[in-house]
């Protein structure tokens, strides 16, 4: 018998028992509830994945779950928040229940880890478009944002930059001698969230990097504003992104490809010894306005800065 919306639901999206004492009342109903601890404060993300547009048709679907699910909880690792639950709307072309199952399955074991509720959301029939709305807790007034850096911060990153961007090249044709480790990087990201929380109380702005660092980071200097001076000798590459850069003299490829998902962030200078996590320092917070990229010391121009819807 063919699915319908609600035996759709039933099926693939309610195998997850609640977890997080917030959650008072999860799928089933008209709205869930929530119940948010004293002290804290609701971050609130949403994205939308649309096929075509942010993965290839035909992409594996319980990579896709995941990779839905992580973009989300790096946003909130991004404002340093504990993740809470998420609600899902899916837009399906047909009802494919292998297709769904293996997409749920890739969704809620990410959910699993990170001990996320499941708690609504809802299905439709059109184009393949997905969307996730997650909710983080963090404490009242800690939130990190974009808005906040100081001159004379440090510039860190966590992890390592292009990996994620080797990863689409590949797909789109490259051949590359690490190419597991790239796809992995562009397919399954990590969504930074131990590493967000350990920056609450320390870090002065931060952001996760999605549509490339010279994108992300300029959110910041422009919401802050302030510029900055970024040195290209400091950025933490991979071997296999080296190799990549030394085959094809593309050396802006980190800067501005996306799906890295890591964090940048800012610290006073005094602060820095305070860090505990994997981070590499990259540049300097500067009163002058605009993004500075020096290479072997010389001032490069910047000509494209990330990818952007419309443009």
């Amino acid at each position: 018998m063919a699915l319908n919306e609600f035996s759709l639901i039933q099926r693939f999206f309610t195998q997850q028992r609640v977890k997080n004492p917030s959650t008072t009342l999860g799928i089933g109903d008209d709205c869930a509830l929530l119940s948010i601890p004293e002290g804290f404060q609701l971050a609130i993300t949403t994205d939308t994945m649309v096929e075509n547009v942010h993965f290839f048709a035909g992409t594996n679907p319980e990579q896709l779950g995941y990779k839905l699910l992580a973009v989300n909880l790096s946003d909130l690792a991004s404002m340093g928040a504990k993740p809470l639950s998420v609600s899902l709307a899916i837009t399906l072309p047909s009802v494919d229940e292998a297709w769904l199952s293996s997409f749920a399955k890739g969704f809620l074991n990410l959910a699993e880890q990170y001990s996320v509720d499941l708690i609504g959301g809802d299905t439709t029939s059109g184009p393949l478009t997905l969307t996730v709305q997650a909710l983080g807790l963090v404490p009242k007034g800690r939130g990190l944002r974009r808005s906040t850096a100081k001159p004379g911060d440090l510039i860190y990153l966590t992890g390592s930059l292009g990996d994620a961007g080797l990863g689409l090249k590949i797909k789109q044709g490259y051949a590359c001698f690490d190419h597991e480790s790239a796809l992995a990087r562009f397919n399954r990201p990590k969504p930074q969230v131990e590493l967000g929380l350990a920056l609450v109380n320390i870090a002065n702005a931060c952001i996760d990097i999605s549509d490339g660092l010279l994108a992300d980071l300029g959110h910041i200097l422009e919401q802050s504003q302030v510029g900055a001076r970024l040195d290209w000798e400091l950025l933490p590459l991979s071997k296999a992104v080296h190799s990549y850069i030394n085959e094809t003299g593309d050396w802006s490829m980190p800067l501005i490809a996306g799906d890295d998902y890591e964090l940048c962030f800012t610290i006073s200078p005094d602060k820095a010894a305070m860090l505990t996590i994997p981070c590499t320092k990259i540049g300097v917070i500067e009163a002058v306005p605009k993004l500075r990229l020096y290479k072997s010391g010389q001032l490069q121009s910047l000509t494209s800065k990330g990818y952007e819807h419309f443009s």
